[in-house]
């Protein structure tokens, strides 16, 4: 599939997540201070939406129970979360945000 264009910068600020379709999937598009993460858009304890959740630095919170992941790693931090969510690399052009989903 390779990369795919899923955002463009401005449309994602610092601090925030926007959430894409990518190749049937839900990506959350996650800015931490201008560098882009792109993680699985679904709590690993529940199913809830993550892109609906509090990001706080490099941190995602999800609005169910609280779990916390790391963007960056995809690292369940804060329980009732134990297992990681599934990351995606992310690549910048100009002001094109590209994902790889293979």
């Amino acid at each position: 599939m390779g990369w795919i264009r899923i955002a463009q910068r401005s449309t994602t600020p610092p601090g925030t997540i926007t959430v894409h379709e990518v190749g049937g999937r839900r990506i959350a598009l996650c800015n931490v201070n201008g560098r882009f993460y792109a993680i699985d858009d679904v709590c690993t304890h529940d199913g809830g939406p993550l892109d609906q959740g509090v990001l706080e630095g490099n941190l995602v919170e999800c609005p169910r129970h609280g779990a916390k992941f790391d963007v960056e790693s995809g690292r369940a931090v804060v329980l009732p979360a134990v297992r990681p969510v599934r990351t995606y690399p992310v690549e910048v052009e100009g002001d094109d945000v590209k994902v790889s989903v293979e």
